[in-house]
């Protein structure tokens, strides 16, 4: 999914730098109130999650590349104006470091894997959380349909941008095929890995994991089991004797 540079006219290329940059700014004010001292370090350690499941890259066609991408699963762990951050921290750590997507292609990553990856996916999260039972089965179905969504629609974006200024000889709908239908089973692959690692992270620390949260107040709104069903005692007192007067002595 990385760009490499010289594939996006300058135009277009500066157009997403320009949105991306945006994105960058109203994830800086939102992510204010998402972390906590659960959340903080629990940003870290997915950053670092999501760094190393990108570093395994399928070749897709002319000169692009596709893999995991993790912005679903990381708004629903962190949550999504701080899951924005994390992919553009791990964005520019592997520009920078590793040449993996162009410098001057850096807002085009940032705007398809960082926002449009992380919206869709959490976007598509949300909307099923709220119709599905508020259980950990549902929950997990949610985040997987949301990982699954968020790879295609990263892809879809960007075969837009390459209709709107890609610079390479290839056609757009040459490009739309080999994105789409690649990421079609890279999505599969990053809903599966989604589910297994919000079920081992919910399995242990439920507490972490911020799209969780209204399971926990759901469980502790719920009638403890050994108190339901019990009657409860009426209000009784216990009644009082009047006290005995002392024998008396007659003698």
């Amino acid at each position: 999914m990385h760009v490499p540079d010289g594939y996006l006219d300058a135009a277009t290329t500066a157009g997403t730098a320009a949105v991306a940059a945006a994105g960058v700014a109203l994830a800086l004010r939102g992510a204010r109130r998402e972390l906590d001292e659960r959340t903080a370090p629990m940003a870290g350690l997915t950053a670092a999650f999501v760094f190393a499941v990108q570093m395994m890259n399928f070749p897709v066609a002319y000169g692009t590349s596709g893999h995991l991408i993790g912005g679903a699963l990381t708004a629903v762990l962190v949550g999504p104006w701080t899951a924005a951050l994390c992919m553009t921290v791990v964005l520019m750590v592997q520009a920078l470091v590793f040449a993996d997507g162009g410098l001057t292609a850096l807002g085009t990553n940032v705007g398809l894997m960082g926002l449009v990856a992380v919206g869709v996916g959490y976007g598509a999260f949300r909307l099923l959380r709220a119709l599905l039972p508020a259980t950990r089965t549902g929950l997990l179905a949610a985040a997987g349909v949301g990982a699954f969504l968020s790879v295609p629609a990263a892809a879809l974006v960007f075969v837009g941008l390459f209709g709107l200024g890609g610079v390479a000889d290839v056609s757009v709908a040459s490009v739309a095929a080999a994105m789409g239908g690649v990421h079609l089973l890279i999505g599969l692959g990053e809903a599966a890995i989604s589910v297994a690692v919000l079920g081992a992270v919910l399995a242990v620390r439920p507490d972490l994991v911020r799209g969780a949260r209204h399971l926990q107040r759901a469980t502790a709104l719920a009638p403890r089991p050994e108190s339901a069903g019990r009657p409860v005692a009426p209000n009784t007192v216990a009644p009082v004797s009047a006290p005995t007067s002392a024998p008396v002595d007659a003698r």
